[in-house]
């Protein structure tokens, strides 16, 4: 059981950092200022309320998902 748990542990433990990796990567990028100026025109009351009072980040991070469920935008962010 020991063997299995010292062979197995390694490739798990990349696993996790590899997904971890992929969620952590949308938070560290930064809002544009295009972005949060379209987020002040088009955002629903409970986005903004999501605004006052979890801040800017779940706030666009609520509208992004939104705007892919509606088919997206015209103007993709640029990377």
């Amino acid at each position: 059981m020991v063997a299995l748990s010292v062979i197995l542990f390694p490739p798990l433990l990349i696993a996790f950092l590899l997904v971890m990796e992929r969620v952590e990567e949308p938070l560290r990028r930064p809002a544009s200022q295009r972005e949060v100026s379209e987020f002040l025109n088009t955002a629903t009351a409970g986005e903004v309320d999501t605004l006052a009072s979890s801040g800017i980040r779940r706030a666009l991070f609520r509208w992004r998902r939104r705007r892919t469920k509606n088919g997206g935008t015209a103007n993709p962010p640029l990377v």
